[in-house]
C-alpha cells in the first residue's frame, strides 16, 4: 500500500527528507516503524526502540497497534518539550 509520510524535527534530520511517498507491505505503525529503521543507520538511530517516538495517522495520535490504511498520511516526530 502507498503512504504519505511525514517527519520532523530530528527524525526529519535523519531521515534526510521532510515527506516521502512510500510504499509498504507493513499492516500497523510498529511494523512500518521497523521497515523505516531498515533503510540507513541514521533512522535506525532515529526510530531506535528505546527512543520516545510519537506517531498520528491521518492527524490522530496513535499508538504503534494502529492498523494502516491506503493512503494514508502518518506523522512521526520526536516528542515535544517546552515551556
Amino acid at each position: 500500500m502507498s503512504l504519505q509520510l511525514r517527519y520532523f524535527a530530528s527524525v526529519r534530520e535523519a531521515m534526510g527528507c521532510s515527506q516521502e511517498n512510500w510504499s509498504t507491505q507493513a499492516r500497523t505503525l510498529g511494523e512500518l516503524r521497523d521497515e523505516l529503521m531498515q533503510r540507513s543507520p541514521q533512522a535506525a538511530q532515529a526510530l531506535d526502540r528505546q527512543r520516545p517516538i510519537r506517531m498520528a495517522l491521518n492527524h490522530v495520535m496513535a499508538d504503534e497497534s494502529q492498523p494502516l490504511v491506503a493512503g494514508a498520511e502518518v506523522a512521526i516526530f520526536p516528542p515535544v518539550t517546552g515551556g
